[in-house]
């Protein structure tokens, strides 16, 4: 199945070569878990802090189990410090 996966800021840097607008289509199995997607492009965890499916707030407690399905959108931020 297809996926949507969004990396941003200096999280882009983690996208294969080629990545366009800080995102690349995805060719996962059924049952791929947004975790399974986080660890197979070893993004280190301290950067990942906000995760949203199709715009929905992922908490970390839930990414291990949280199935991906056809035409998801994973996105995925590090924390932003401002002020």
């Amino acid at each position: 199945m297809q996926v949507t996966f969004k990396l941003f800021a200096t999280l882009g840097d983690y996208l294969p070569p080629g990545a366009r607008f800080n995102q690349i289509e995805l060719e996962v199995p059924e049952g791929t878990t947004v975790q399974t997607v986080i660890d197979h492009h070893q993004l280190p965890p301290k950067l990942v802090h906000l995760v949203l499916v199709n715009g929905v707030f992922v908490p970390p407690s839930e990414r291990a189990w949280r199935a991906l399905a056809p035409g998801d959108v994973l996105a995925v931020w590090p924390p932003i410090a401002g002020g």
